[in-house]
């Protein structure tokens, strides 16, 4: 089985990024079409739902930043688990908070792409 951690970290990281910079062309290519976003507010978000939801201005990314994150190798599916800082202004409202979150990459047609995130907030 070939050993695919270190790479998903690295690609989880960019799409980390693309949705702090609203990188849309990155995040058409990272997030797969079948996206099943879960925010720790229980809200869900496709693909479409999650940029949409960017570009409109209704959801801004200022800082996401991981800890502890743990992959899993399956071949095809990677799983990462992890802690992320994340400042967010959702609907006009600042808010910073820690969440521990499940994300979900697999292997179409010899691309990676995340098909699943899965967030709870931390109690401060």
């Amino acid at each position: 089985m070939n050993d695919n951690k270190n790479l998903i970290i690295e690609l989880d990281l960019k799409r980390m990024h693309a949705m702090i910079s609203q990188d849309v062309i990155a995040l058409n290519s990272v997030l797969s079409d079948q996206l099943i976003y879960t925010h720790s507010s229980a809200r869900i978000d496709s693909k479409e739902t999650l940029i949409k939801s960017m570009q409109q201005g209704k959801t801004i990314y200022t800082s996401i930043v991981p800890s502890d994150v743990i992959a899993q190798d399956f071949g095809n599916v990677v799983i990462l688990t992890g802690i992320a800082s994340i400042c967010v202004n959702s609907n006009s409202v600042e808010m910073d908070f820690k969440v521990r979150f499940t994300d979900v990459y697999a292997l179409n047609v010899n691309k990676w792409q995340m098909i699943v995130w899965q967030s709870t907030k931390i109690p401060n």
